[in-house]
């Protein structure tokens, strides 16, 4: 009788070694700093991502995070130049990507609606909104290609509340985002690309370095938690939608201690 194993034995591998490694990669923009700082290191820490991210005036923060994790790469973008952005959008079919997260933002004025020059508005849409559309345009076209991608963009729980006072111009921008965020899951749904929000409170960075420290204070303790939000627990919401179920499709994850029940 002719033994069979020592042949089988030879063709038969491992289940592990016939598993390839395969880098996931992310575009954060808006990465080096703040929420995105967070969200680069949440990614990069586990090294099964190639994170790039993007910078504007976070020159040291985006070196320190480039030598901290060998597998990222910060990419200067400035959203009020073109020519940075155009730069930005070339070097994206590069990417192979799989994950768009848009983070990015050029600042948040306050200033009451009636005494806001309306040129104000068109100028900070120009200079949030639209290159965030252009890249996440640029981004479902690579998806396309690949039949598979994640988008995830940072908004506000403002949307889902009382808008504080002087924040009309912001909480505006974020809801178009929204908007157009849900457009995006359902005209891409059947090529496998998801599209989905995250909409954290306030939270302790450069965006509320004008409040002083009672203001701050009295923020929290209005949260049922007492606290404010961490960029830490706002990135592991991010980090989850990037590897959940294509089943979570257009929606928007409110990060606020409860105070809205939707």
């Amino acid at each position: 009788m002719i033994k069979l194993w020592p042949r089988l034995s030879s063709i038969l591998v491992k289940p592990q070694s016939l598993r390839r490694s395969e880098i996931i990669s992310v575009l954060i923009t808006g990465g080096a700093s703040g929420l995105g700082g967070a969200m680069t290191r949440r990614f990069a820490a586990t090294g099964d991502y190639r994170v790039c991210f993007t910078f504007n005036n976070s020159v040291e923060e985006a070196r320190r995070i480039e030598k901290e994790f060998p597998g990222t790469e910060a990419i200067a973008c400035d959203f009020t130049d073109p020519n940075s952005l155009d730069h930005l959008l070339s070097r994206m079919g590069e990417m192979n990507l799989d994950i768009l997260v848009n983070n990015a933002l050029t600042g948040m004025k306050t200033k009451h609606f009636h005494q806001s020059d309306p040129d104000g508005f068109l100028s900070s849409f120009a200079e949030n909104v639209m290159p965030t559309l252009r890249i996440t345009q640029q981004a479902i076209k690579e998806f396309r290609k690949k039949k598979s991608g994640r988008i995830i963009t940072v908004l506000t729980s403002y949307l889902a509340n009382r808008p504080p006072l002087g924040l009309s111009e912001y909480v505006a921008n974020k809801a178009y985002l929204l908007s157009l965020s849900r457009s995006w899951a359902e005209e891409n749904m059947r090529h496998n690309i998801t599209s989905n929000c995250v909409s954290p409170s306030m939270m302790k960075t450069s965006l509320i370095s004008h409040l002083d420290d009672r203001q701050v204070e009295e923020i929290a303790n209005g949260n049922p938690l007492k606290r404010l939000v961490t960029t830490e627990e706002v990135s592991d919401a991010v980090f989850f939608l990037a590897s959940a179920s294509r089943h979570i499709n257009g929606v928007n994850f409110l990060i606020n201690g409860g105070v809205d029940v939707v």
